[in-house]
C-alpha cells in the first residue's frame, strides 16, 4: 500500500495523471541515482516520490501547448 495514502498527495497536482507522471519521473531520478530528498523510512523509489511530493519537496510546472 502506498503511505501517504494517493487521496493525501492527490491534493499537491491538479490531477492524478499528474500524480502519476510526477511520481514515476521522480522515482526514475532516485533509481539513477539522484538523492533522496526525504529522510522518510522507506525503501521502493516510488514510495519515496510519494513522501517526496507530500511533503512539497518535488513541485512540477505545466508546460502550456501553442
Amino acid at each position: 500500500m502506498l503511505y501517504p495514502s494517493i487521496n493525501k498527495i492527490r491534493t499537491k497536482v491538479d490531477s492524478r495523471y499528474t500524480l502519476v507522471i510526477l511520481a514515476a519521473k521522480r522515482a526514475r531520478d532516485i533509481i539513477e541515482g539522484m538523492p533522496k530528498l526525504t529522510e522518510a523510512d522507506v525503501e521502493k523509489p516510488v514510495s519515496i516520490a510519494a513522501n517526496e511530493i507530500a511533503e512539497d519537496l518535488i513541485t512540477y510546472r505545466e508546460s502550456i501547448d501553442e
